[in-house]
Parts: C-alpha cells; sequence; structure tokens
C-alpha cells in the first residue's frame, strides 16, 4: 500500500447525464467516542440532563433527575447510562450525598492530561480554552492519556494557568508498553511513551504470563498513581526483546494505542463478501468500462482508490475521476463501519501498514485493480481551456481500470514521449490527462494556492528489515498530474455538499495567526525579504513568497518557516474553507480505503443525489475524532521512522558530518545532516566558552561575550557523540 500526500492524494452506454454547474483488543478511549457517535437518542438524552441541571441550578439525585425528564420506570436504565458516561467525562460530578451537579458550574475544567517527558504535565481543556499547566507534584497522581477534572489556582512561572487535579478518570483497562527493568529484586516497566514519567511497579507473578527483564511487554494498569504511591501493573504480554526485528513498530501500535486486530464480527463480515460483481451490484449505475481508466500510484502500492480518464471535448476536456465504491460494501453502523470508524485512517509505517478496512476489501473488491470490473463513485467534470471546472456530476458506475500504472512510468512516457512497452493502448489518454494537468495548474497559479516542494525521502532496507541507506525521493509531474485530479474532485465534492447544505466533514485550513504572521515577516526581514498582504496575508501572498525564494540555497528552510507559520488542517462540520489551496468548500473524496472522512463524504454525495439526508450523526465529535486519530498515525509513523534512523547511525557514533541548521530553541540547535537526511541536538552547552540566548524571533543563539551567532539555515560541521533508541534522540557537538 502506498500513502499519497495528505490534502491531494493523492465512452459510456446510453445517455450521458447532465452536468451540474460548478460555483466557484480491550476497549479503547476511540472505541467510547465511537459510542457517543451513534445515533442518537444517547446523545439526547445527555443533552437533556445537562439542561436540566443547568435550569435547576443546584445538584439533584437520579430520582430527581429522571422525574424532571420524565422518565418511565423501563428508561431509568439508560438514565444510569448517560450519568455514567457524563461522571466519566468529567462533565458531571457526584458528591457526598450522591447528587449529581455540572462540573463547570463550580469552577473546574474537565479535559484530557498532556504528560511532559520531564515530569510536569497540562490539561487540555474539552472546552476550546487555554491548556492549564500541573506541576510535577499534581502528575504524581495522573497519568498522560487520563481524563482529570481540574482547578484552577493560579498561574506559573510563564504566566500560564495552573492548576491542582480534584479528580482524575482513568481510562478502564489501560495498557501500556515498555521494557521490563530489575532492581534489587524488584521488576518495573519504564513506559516507552516517554509522555508517562512514572516507572510501573509489577508484583511477581502468581500464573498467568511470565516475563523478565530486558523484554519488551504490554502491561495491564491494577492501580492508579497516587501522591504517595506509584501505578501497578502486571505483564499482559510478551512482545519480545528490544533487538528483534520489526519490534519497532509493534512498540508504536502499543505505545500510541493503534487498533490492529479487526472485531470477530468484522472479520467475519469480510469474509463473506463475494469475490466478484454480481449482477444486483451493478443495478442503477453507469457502464463506464469501456472507457481506458488507468491508476498511477507508487511502486509499492497495493491498493488503488483512484482511476482516471480523460478525453478532449471541443476545446475544453472531459475528466473523469472514479474511486472506489466502499460504501456500496461498508454500511453505516455495520461491524465492518463500526471498526473503520474507530480506526478512522490507515497507518503506514516503513514494510508495513495497518489498514483501515480488511484486506480483502483494501486490496481486492474495493482496490481498482487493472483489468477487473469494480464499482466506483465517479465525478465526471467539464474543464474549461482556462482549466475552470465548468461542470461536474457525480454517479454510481461501474468500471474496467485498463493498467496500474506508476509514477515514474508515466513521467518517463510523458518525458520522451514514447510509450513504454504493452502501454501504447493508454499512451493517448495519459497524453490528455497530461494536457488537462497543466490547465488545472495553470488554474492553480492563479488561483493563488500554496504550493510547497518538499522533500521526499524512501528508506532502502536490508534482509535483517534495518536501514542500510535514505535516499530522496524525488517529485515529478506524474505525482502533481494525480494530485490535480484529486484537487479536483475534493473541491466538486466540496461544492456539492456545500450547496445542497449536506452536513460532511470538510477539510478546513484556518487563516494563519496574526502572530505567527508577525514572527515570519520579522524574520524574512532580517534577510531581505518580505511577505506582502498586510496583518492577513491571503494565499497569494505566501505562493508569491514561495516562488521568490524558490532559486536560494535555503529554499528549504525558508520554506519551513513559511509553512510554520500556518496552522494545521482538521475535519470540521463547519465549513470556514482550505486556505492553502485556496478553495471555499473542500472536503475528502479520494480516498475512502484509507481515511474515514472521504467514505462519510460518499454517503453523503449518495445522499444527496436520492434526495435524502443522513440524520443521527454527531459530525462534531466524528469531525474531533478523525482528526485526532489522523495526529496518532502521523506521530506513530515518525515514531518508527525515528526509531529505525537512531538504530541506522548507531554504528556511526564519532564520525564527523556535515548539515545545515533546521531548527533553533532556547536549548541548542537541530542540525540535519547532509546525504543522510536525520537530524540531531547540539545543546547550548556544547557551543562554545560563552553563555548564549535565544532570538525567537530571528531564530538564532547569540553568545553573550563572543556575538557568535548560530542561526537557522547556517552551515555546520558536527560530530554524532551519542545515540538513544529508547528516547529516539540523537546529539551532536560541533566539530
Amino acid at each position: 500500500m502506498s500513502k499519497k500526500r495528505d490534502n491531494h492524494r493523492r465512452r459510456t452506454s446510453g445517455e450521458r447525464a447532465p452536468l451540474e454547474r460548478h460555483k466557484p483488543a480491550p476497549r479503547s478511549a476511540l472505541r467510547r467516542r465511537a459510542r457517543a457517535e451513534r445515533p442518537a437518542a444517547a446523545d439526547k438524552l445527555s443533552q437533556s440532563i445537562l439542561e436540566t441541571l443547568e435550569r435547576e441550578g443546584a445538584p439533584l439525585t437520579p430520582e430527581e433527575l429522571a422525574l424532571r425528564l420524565g422518565l418511565a420506570k423501563r428508561e431509568r436504565a439508560a438514565l444510569e447510562v448517560a450519568l455514567d458516561a457524563l461522571l466519566t467525562s468529567g462533565a458531571l460530578l457526584r458528591n457526598r450525598a450522591g447528587s449529581v451537579l455540572v462540573a463547570r458550574r463550580i469552577a473546574l475544567v474537565a479535559g484530557r492530561i498532556e504528560g511532559h517527558p520531564d515530569g510536569f504535565g497540562f490539561l487540555v481543556p474539552d472546552e476550546r480554552a487555554p491548556s492549564i499547566y500541573l506541576s510535577h507534584a499534581e502528575m504524581r497522581q495522573a497519568l498522560h492519556g487520563d481524563r482529570a477534572t481540574v482547578r484552577v489556582s493560579g498561574s506559573d512561572a510563564r504566566g500560564r494557568p495552573a492548576g491542582t487535579i480534584v479528580e482524575v478518570f482513568p481510562r478502564p483497562e489501560r495498557r501500556i508498553v515498555g521494557r521490563l527493568h530489575a532492581e534489587h529484586g524488584v521488576l518495573f516497566l519504564v513506559p516507552e511513551d516517554r509522555r508517562i514519567a512514572q516507572d510501573i511497579l509489577v508484583p511477581p507473578a502468581k500464573g498467568g504470563v511470565r516475563a523478565r527483564a530486558g523484554q519488551v511487554v504490554t502491561v495491564e494498569l491494577l492501580a492508579q498513581p497516587s501522591v504517595h504511591a506509584q501505578p501497578i501493573g502486571r505483564v499482559v504480554e510478551v512482545i519480545g526483546e528490544a533487538t528483534d526485528p520489526g519490534i519497532e513498530i509493534e512498540i508504536a501500535v502499543r505505545k500510541f494505542d493503534l487498533p490492529h486486530t479487526f472485531s470477530k464480527t468484522a472479520a467475519a463480515a469480510a469474509r463473506a463478501l463475494p469475490e466478484a460483481l454480481g449482477a444486483e451490484d451493478l443495478a442503477g449505475r453507469r457502464d463506464l468500462r469501456a472507457l481506458p481508466f488507468v491508476t498511477i500510484d507508487g511502486e509499492t502500492a497495493k491498493d488503488f482508490d483512484d482511476a482516471v480518464f480523460c478525453e478532449r471535448d471541443g476545446r475544453g476536456h472531459r475528466l473523469f475521476v472514479a474511486i472506489a465504491d466502499v460504501s456500496h460494501y461498508v454500511r453505516a453502523e455495520a461491524p465492518l463501519d463500526v471498526d473503520a470508524r474507530e480506526r478512522a485512517t490507515s497507518v503506514y509505517f516503513p514494510r508495513r501498514v495497518i489498514p483501515m478496512l480488511p484486506e480483502r476489501l483494501s486490496n481486492g473488491l474495493c482496490s481498482l485493480n487493472p483489468e477487473v470490473d469494480r464499482l466506483a463513485m465517479v465525478c465526471e467534470m467539464a474543464i474549461t481551456p482556462r482549466g475552470e471546472i465548468a461542470r461536474h456530476s457525480f454517479f454510481p458506475a461501474v468500471i474496467c481500470s485498463r493498467a496500474r500504472l506508476t509514477y515514474n512510468e508515466v513521467w518517463q512516457m510523458l518525458e520522451t514521449g514514447v510509450a513504454a512497452p504493452g502501454r501504447a493502448p493508454v499512451f493517448d489518454g495519459l497524453q490528455t490527462l497530461y494536457a488537462v494537468f497543466q490547465r488545472l495548474s495553470e488554474a492553480r497559479l492563479r488561483r493563488g494556492a500554496i504550493d510547497f516542494e518538499t522533500v521526499e525521502t524512501r528508506m532502502i532496507f536490508d534482509a535483517r528489515g534495518r536501514i542500510e541507506r535514505i535516499v530522496p525521493e524525488p517529485r515529478n509531474d506524474a505525482h502533481r498530474l494525480i494530485e490535480e485530479c484529486m484537487l479536483a474532485a475534493n473541491v466538486c465534492a466540496g461544492t456539492l455538499l456545500a450547496e445542497r447544505a449536506h452536513p460532511v466533514l470538510y477539510r478546513v485550513h484556518d487563516v494563519p495567526s496574526a502572530e505567527k504572521v508577525a514572527a515570519l515577516r520579522d524574520f524574512l526581514g532580517e534577510i531581505g525579504l518580505q511577505l506582502s498582504g498586510g496583518d492577513a496575508p491571503k494565499p497569494k501572498d505566501y505562493a508569491r513568497l514561495l516562488e521568490r525564494i524558490r532559486a536560494r540555497p535555503d529554499m528549504q528552510l525558508l520554506q519551513t518557516l513559511a509553512l510554520r507559520s500556518l496552522k494545521q488542517a482538521v475535519y470540521s462540520p463547519d465549513n470556514t474553507g482550505h486556505f492553502g489551496l485556496a478553495f471555499d468548500a473542500y472536503v475528502h473524496f479520494t480516498s475512502p480505503i484509507r481515511r474515514y472522512p472521504d467514505l462519510l463524504t460518499h454517503r453523503a454525495i449518495k445522499a444527496c443525489l436520492a434526495g435524502r439526508r443522513i440524520e443521527g450523526l454527531d459530525w462534531e465529535a466524528l469531525g474531533r475524532h478523525c482528526s485526532e486519530a489522523e495526529r496518532r498515525a502521523d506521530e506513530a509513523s515518525r515514531d518508527v521512522e525515528s526509531w529505525l534512523k537512531c538504530d541506522y547511525m548507531k554504528d556511526q557514533v564519532g564520525g564527523e558530518f556535515s548539515g545545515a541548521v533546521t531548527g533553533v530553541v532556547p536549548f541548542g540547535l537541530f542540525v540535519t545532516l547532509d546525504d543522510y537526511y536525520v537530524d540531531g541536538l547540539v545543546h547550548i552547552s556544547e557551543l562554545g566558552r560563552d553563555y548564549f540566548q535565544f532570538d525567537a524571533a530571528r531564530h538564532q543563539l547569540v553568545g553573550e561575550r563572543t556575538k557568535t551567532r548560530f542561526r537557522l539555515a547556517d552551515r555546520m560541521r558536527v560530530k554524532l557523540v551519542r545515540v538513544d533508541l529508547e528516547t529516539r534522540k540523537m546529539d551532536f557537538v560541533p566539530a
């Protein structure tokens, strides 16, 4: 399988439909959230409970609540379930008299605890409010990932709100992965997730799973930490030795709580699906099997979400983007859907993928494999000579891909103008696709979308699963061709759903904050550059800046600074537009095999085509869940890559390397090595016989006495002095 880029990726029989006008394991926390997303009586009851308590203005017993809500005896069980959920989330508290009350009415803040490797932490409130600092002493009674209620009690040294923990709501049956150590005959687990700063005591096993010091294991918490006691756990799984091949992925799967086994009901549902299409599957679909669709993906791809075809239409073009019709097989609230929603995304590691859907679907029935009939949702677009989308329509279809092509293969044919052996039947179509891509690209430039050119790398592995070398993976116009086709289909989907006012998860990218813009402007001013646009720059202003720096030797680093000034894209039912792509309405439609929001988009489009609406979903909660799952997947992938890079460099300790400063922080410099594509820290204490002050605006460290400056983008020669696999860190000193 291959992962396409985040915001981009990635003649019919009968009459054509008219086109619409285009107007510019243990139950995890995610399962609990999925439960809250199920329709909808429970959500309504929870909301009624909160509204009733707010209206009464005083604590109520469950019996009093039942009377106020007018619940019959048979509905009391549902009330208890709803109360338990609200108490667990921290929205309600129970007093000593057994009555319940709204937490925020007594100045308590509910949220999730985020630990720091140095022992302190923060409460991230459920409501959009600043995080609350928790001292080392407070964090002794909680673990990273716990839910808690906190009372704000003052401010810390930096002026941030500081709090006192009132109550901790630990996750039930919580499991933590780490490495066992022994000291004075006592076993304890050092968690792999360094945000869990406490070691976990592991008493001698009485039966069950036995493990020894040095092994990587999973423990189940038996007792939470308290002010006076460490947490206690028991070993429930021995993963292996710290040096086993692939151990880094097994650790990441558990460290980031990634669902990695399908439920029995979902696995059974996948096995029950047919091998091939039946006549009933084709009902109500346009037959596009005569069109020479092709898929264009990476060399190692196994799941093919999208196929494309383009033909000339007068002076313009008619572009077809066919996307695997996953929603035909994965029905809402069915076992496959429940598992897919919990995962929300496929997770891509080097040499392994944890798919959102069972392989029978992701690599089989839903994958647009060559020379086999497949169901698809198709976006048909009329593209003008200026690259604008004049009209579009969506419809279910059946297609048959003519070829499985790779980016490099396609680019070689387009660059040379010569069809590769066996590719003559699709070569004319590729040239037509390239022509429409060029027009779409011109429209993108006029629109002012931001186009970051990042350096992608690929790890080459040896037979033991260790990195042999890391090589750059250049992008070519075949990559960009597919990206533009996917962008066009995504924006058409967003436009359709916005016009129909149907709820969906938009991919939103908010405008950059004034503070980040000011900091970027200050730095650019130091080197004679500027970002136009005043206090509220538009995408075009960023695009102009990127064009000006494209030929500079420090382009990559300046581009990184510009990227850091932007906000992170998220999923939300509130359509605030996509700043980076310069679109008013944008959704993800093109990857339903690997992204749950895309599957929801397909269902919403089908509902619109049928004149229906999807009801009963908590779109706000779904947006948060999918955004969090995306971040979690990215963190897990980075964690594995960092471990592999440290393993790759551990035999290079003592070597000297050339590199560039890619990060400046108060405690030192991050340097990325040329040709190796790995980075490490030069601690501030290693920079020389001087006291260095951090200048955040200019991204530099300046010596008080010598005035020596170390700036972002400076070239530097360093020596590798330490590699720590457990913390995934490398330390350098100036050479």
